[in-house]
């Protein structure tokens, strides 16, 4: 294996701030020096690996230049805050026993969503892990489905029925969360091909952690690409996208001990990758643009989506048996994606600290709300509604016990 590119890109971001009057927006840039004193992605180092001989041939680095405008920002900033505020109150709703599921929370993750978001409409197939709440959010899904399905009831994306790790939206793209790590890689390649099949100009982002990447299923639907029985599958329009919690630990056993190569990016071999800073918002804009080009183009591409997960692997993980609290307080006070784009909003006085706390206060009254909503609809099905998406053997059940027909 060869690296084609490994180049330390500063990058120059590019504003636009429209002006009272109807005439065009003016262009602001912000110059080098200012980037590398502002932006995490600054520092980021973009690699891009392949072979030197792969087929298709191999592409170029993405371009280090970001494009945005204040409306974004502070979408990203509002969106953003919105997850790690129903993230927070899925973990207190845990405690207090109203979710009785697994729950996985992705607190710190939130710029790989957004990034994803931006960039994927809805004609995207995007399937994931059971880290799923806020994937969800960006495809197009609500906080009072959110709340409901995690709390079991009826109103729920899935409803009621799956719970924290099977949140399902296919209006919007999103193929679910999925409980078996790793099974959701082959179900992306179906998805990709099918889109190819259907002659529908778009791609599939299949999302997985760090501690999937060891699984045989991921390697069986990577050798499918290029060495399958079905020539079409090399050229699927598939974006392994990974999302490498807690620096490469897994649910708790660091990457350097589970693999000889950590280097994630790499592992597609013949299938070329790219690592991005996925605590950054827009470098994982700027990779997930990249990628879909790419995959449209030439064929199936594994992006490495370096990011950190606060909370444990699971409600019952405290998160510290293998790390320090040092170690999360540094990453929140360094690398906190919401902090970056609200350093980043105040810089260029897109907003003031007052207007950013009243966005948030809005936030969490938002997520209250939804979760209010949500525990008004009753846990068990059968009182509120007629059971027409139960099962035949249980409605008949019900019959039996209520005397109705």
């Amino acid at each position: 294996m060869k690296f084609l590119k490994n180049c330390k890109a500063i990058p120059s971001f590019i504003f636009f701030f429209p002006r009272r009057n109807r005439t065009k927006n003016r262009r602001r840039r912000v110059t080098t020096g200012m980037a590398m004193a502002l932006f995490r992605l600054s520092s980021t180092v973009t690699r891009l690996h392949s072979l030197t001989k792969s087929t298709p041939p191999s592409p170029s680095p993405p371009t280090p230049t970001v494009t945005t405008t204040p409306s974004e920002l502070l979408t990203f900033f509002r969106d953003m805050a919105t997850m790690r505020r129903m993230e927070i109150a899925a973990d207190l709703l845990y405690k207090a026993k109203l979710i009785r599921d697994f729950c996985h929370l992705y607190d710190g993750q939130e710029a790989v969503a957004v990034g994803v978001g931006a960039t994927m409409g809805k004609k995207v197939c995007v399937i994931t892990a059971y880290r799923d709440h806020c994937m969800f959010l960006v495809r197009g899904g609500t906080l009072e489905e959110s709340f409901a399905e995690l709390m079991g009831r009826r109103g729920g994306c899935s409803k009621g029925k799956g719970g924290s790790m099977h949140f399902y939206n296919k209006e919007g793209g999103f193929y679910g969360g999925h409980g078996i790590v790793g099974a959701q890689v082959p179900l992306g390649i179906g998805l990709a091909f099918g889109q190819k099949y259907l002659k529908d100009e778009s791609v599939t982002l299949a999302v997985y952690g760090d501690g999937a990447a060891n699984q045989g299923q991921l390697f069986e639907a990577l050798i499918s690409l290029p060495f399958g029985t079905c020539p079409p599958f090399w050229s699927a329009r598939i974006i392994s996208g990974f999302s490498c919690c807690c620096f490469a630990d897994g649910m708790g056993t660091p990457a350097w001990r589970a693999a000889k190569n950590p280097n994630f990016y790499q592992r597609g071999d013949y299938v070329p990758g790219l690592k991005v800073d996925g605590m950054d918002a827009f470098a994982v804009k700027q990779a997930c643009k990249f990628a879909k080009e790419h995959a449209l183009k030439n064929g199936p591409i594994v992006l490495e989506m370096d990011t950190y997960r606060y909370h444990g692997h699971s409600m019952s993980d405290p998160g510290i048996t293998y790390r320090k609290r040092d170690e999360i307080r540094r990453v929140r006070q360094e690398r906190d994606p919401i902090e970056n784009i609200r350093r980043l909003i105040l810089a260029h006085g897109v907003a003031d600290e007052k207007e950013l706390k009243e966005a948030e206060a809005e936030i969490r009254k938002e997520v209250d709300d939804a979760i209010a909503k949500a525990k008004g609809i009753r846990c068990r099905i059968l009182q509120n509604y007629s059971p027409t998406s139960m099962r035949k053997d249980m409605v008949f059940r019900h019959a039996e016990q209520t005397g109705k027909s």
